[in-house]
């Protein structure tokens, strides 16, 4: 999911991977501390996992504000949106701008044959028929281009970066970068639902993960309800019951 296989976007990839490589990790830590009672196992699991939920959490905040602008604009008579640089997140639009960047996803838009498929297309098809974000910004130029040449008035700067050329359209139009942003911003909102049902899951986790820690020290002392440390002159009644009890087993054995 972090991954198009359209543009071959894939900044989300790698911090995923990471945390879920680190989770697995740490939960395999957590686990043996929890079945062979390694007090200091568990304390590194909840420590760790508390990060690890605090990052989480981070990236998912910051998924939603990044994905919160765009959707597109109407456009009167057509079934399909267009999409303006401009109405995207400033982070979003200097990933998007940067040359190095904007090459590897030209080239894999171009390897997918995107706008091949629309090739075939008839003018009615223009006007009934949905486009992908990134068919409506690469595929063609700015439905409010006119090309008439007795027209002086100005234009869109994407009109005049639109070729017929099959290996350039509107690759370099700022249309087209849009609507992979709209791409982006579908597949990144997506994700973030994802991550909400995962921190949930894991909190969850990390919940029992404190039972089991506390459960562990216990274990570690003689005394049932934790380290019999004296608060008072006299002990409770419960400890010379323990005692008396601890005493007959030993006669006993």
């Amino acid at each position: 999911m972090a991954r198009s296989s359209t543009t071959c976007e894939s900044f989300l990839q790698t911090p995923l991977l990471v945390v879920g490589f680190v989770v697995l990790i740490i939960s395999l830590a957590g686990f043996i501390g929890a079945c062979f009672r390694v007090a200091w196992a568990l304390w590194v699991y909840l420590v760790v996992m508390l990060f690890l939920i605090a990052t989480l959490m981070g990236l998912t905040i910051f998924g939603f504000v990044v994905t919160s602008q765009g959707r597109g604009v109407e456009v009167p008579g057509r079934v399909y949106k267009e999409y303006r640089l401009e109405d995207y997140s400033p982070w979003l639009r200097n990933k998007i701008k940067d040359p190095d960047y904007w090459r590897t996803i030209r080239s894999c838009i171009l390897g997918s044959k995107t706008c091949a498929k629309l090739a075939s297309w008839t003018p009615l098809d223009y006007l009934e028929k949905d486009m992908s974000p990134i068919q409506s910004g690469c595929c063609k130029p700015p439905t409010s281009c006119n090309y008439n040449m007795a027209t002086v008035e100005p234009q869109d700067t994407d009109c005049y970066r639109w070729s017929n050329a099959p290996t350039l359209l509107c690759y370099e139009c700022d249309s087209c970068k849009a609507g992979v942003l709209e791409d982006v911003r579908r597949d990144w909102h997506k994700l973030s639902v994802l991550n909400i049902v995962m921190l949930v899951f894991l909190i969850g986790i990390y919940s029992i993960g404190c039972c089991a820690f506390q459960n562990t020290r216990r274990a570690e002392t003689d005394y049932p309800y934790g380290e019999n440390r004296m608060t008072k002159v006299r002990p409770r009644w419960d400890y010379y019951w323990w005692r008396w009890w601890q005493d007959k087993r030993e006669q006993l054995y």
